[in-house]
């Protein structure tokens, strides 16, 4: 990864940044991200969405430090990343909660394993607790939630280390409809309360234009920016938004430039 000092005032910037692997199977080398560059600002929700395979994902493992970049460069505050920190967190599109810890217990987990475990932290996972509607359920157990109950412990757990940057693979794709729309009203809810600087991978074209400030669109592999949307909808943004004539042209938008990327792929 290149040492040039990168110097702004954006919350991430990638620059140039590529991924390559080498695939077992055959021993060819795969570029699954290719010239990635994209500046984020502090406090912005931004939302990727592409083709299958696009490299979504790999995108946000490598800005959380667990792939490291084949070239170009990747700073987060104007520090380079060069592997996991404190100052990530990821919520995963299953909860992952341990199932013989409490809710309290899992939020607490991540402050745990970093060594920070103190009456503040215990305070302020309980002020997550709250702010995520799981309030009263501090004692249960995760058979004893649903689905969508158990990811706001996951997204509980995520706020209460306090990351500089959150970063969410999908987190609602395991849900059924309703919940899932449910949970993208809370989701903004909770974001606007903490203003955390946001990353989130989607499939769905309308989840991100509900979600976002901006819409990075990402081309079929090698993975790469092939356009970037502004939501220009104006917050506090209500579910029926999305039968709004704007919200219905921005869909229309994204569906074709994902849909000419995925004939690239062999998705007619």
């Amino acid at each position: 990864m290149s040492e040039v000092q990168v110097q702004n005032n954006y919350k991430l910037s990638s620059k140039n940044l590529d991924v390559t692997y080498v695939n077992n199977k055959t021993g060819a080398e795969v570029t699954a991200l290719q010239n990635i560059n994209l500046d984020i600002e502090e406090g912005e929700f931004i939302c990727i969405v592409g083709p299958s395979g696009c490299g979504k994902t790999t995108f946000l493992n490598t800005v959380a430090g667990l792939i490291k970049p084949s070239s170009g460069s990747l700073w987060l505050e104007n520090k380079q990343v060069e592997g996991p920190g404190q100052d990530r967190a990821m919520v995963f599109q299953t909860p992952s909660l341990f199932p013989w810890r409490t809710v309290m217990d899992n939020v607490m987990y991540g402050v745990e394993i970093q060594k920070r475990v103190s009456a503040e932290t215990k305070k302020r996972a309980q002020e997550y607790i709250n702010m995520v509607g799981l309030k009263g359920f501090e004692h249960h157990y995760p058979h004893e939630l649903s689905g969508g109950m158990q990811q706001r412990v996951n997204l509980a757990r995520a706020l209460t280390v306090e990351p500089s940057l959150l970063l969410l693979d999908e987190p609602f794709s395991a849900l059924d409809a309703q919940t899932r729309e449910f949970m993208q009203k809370e989701l903004l809810r909770i974001w606007s309360e903490t203003k955390k600087t946001s990353l989130f991978i989607t499939h769905q074209i309308d989840e991100a234009i509900y979600l976002a400030d901006r819409v990075f669109v990402f081309g079929a592999r090698p993975g790469r920016v092939v356009d970037i949307i502004d939501v220009n909808i104006p917050r506090p943004r209500d579910l029926d938004i999305k039968r709004n004539p704007e919200f219905l042209r921005l869909m229309d938008h994204i569906w074709s430039i994902i849909e000419k990327e995925s004939t690239k792929q062999g998705f007619e």
